[in-house]
């Protein structure tokens, strides 16, 4: 699917982030961990922008319009699909079959409010779900999440993960909650200071080689049983589909 090489990603003289080699693959779900401001937001918006036609994203930004309906926000994940004299009129008048395939997202998302609730009005976790449904409406293979559940409790974030994983084939998600990256995904990715320090299969990890590794101040990560050999992913079938992108070096 992508491989990104020589990344380097700085804003005026500081590197957000600096990895040499990150490969992503067709059917996997991947979790990107790391401490707050270690670059992983910066990661996957650059992910993002090189599989922007076929992934979805839910950022951390959410990119809401505030004094627009919960629909009409969510509706905006289909802008794609339809013509410019569709979108209009639906924004006038909203046509039904969009608002119950909206309604049914909305529901599944256990979002309690009205569509025709102005996002300004919004909860905090009913904003987030609503950046949610507008990412789920899009319709793509792969999801792409930046905290996507922060705002919600634990159990519905749990939910609500079951939803995105069973409507994508890929997934590529950064996470705060080790439980979840253990439990529902293949891959775990983590970053210290900008660079991938941690690129393991999650079958090879537990919640002990977790804590260390946000503990742990050094360029390596020694608990729980690891060794050198089980930190190396191990090489994938998809490999001829991957798509490199070499010696990437962004400015800001």
């Amino acid at each position: 699917m992508l491989t990104v090489e020589q990344l380097v990603v700085q804003f005026e003289d500081k590197t957000a982030v600096s990895i040499d080699e990150l490969s992503f693959y067709h059917g996997e779900k991947v979790a990107i961990i790391g401490r707050s401001g270690c670059g992983k937001s910066t990661l996957i918006n650059h992910v993002f922008e090189q599989l922007r036609p076929t992934a979805a994203l839910c950022s951390q930004r959410q990119g809401l319009v505030e004094n627009l309906s919960v629909f009409h926000n969510i509706f905006m994940g289909a802008l794609n699909r339809h013509s410019w004299i569709y979108n209009l009129a639906n924004l006038v008048y909203p046509f039904k079959g969009p608002r119950q395939a909206i309604q049914q997202i909305a529901d599944t998302l256990e979002l309690d409010c009205s569509l025709s609730q102005a996002v300004s009005a919004l909860s905090g976790g009913q904003r987030q779900r609503v950046a949610l449904g507008r990412a789920l409406y899009q319709r793509q293979a792969l999801f792409i999440g930046d905290e996507a559940f922060s705002a919600l409790d634990p159990v519905m974030g749990q939910r609500l993960l079951t939803q995105v994983l069973d409507r994508h084939r890929s997934v590529i998600m950064v996470l705060h909650d080790m439980d979840m990256a253990l439990t529902h995904f293949d891959r775990v990715i983590g970053l210290r200071e900008g660079k991938k320090v941690l690129d393991i299969d999650a079958k090879f990890l537990n919640l002990t080689t977790l804590e260390a590794f946000y503990k742990d101040s050094s360029d390596t990560v020694s608990a729980g049983g690891l060794n050198e050999g089980d930190k190396c992913v191990k090489n994938k079938s998809e490999t001829a589909q991957i798509e490199p992108l070499q010696s990437v070096v962004k400015r800001y």
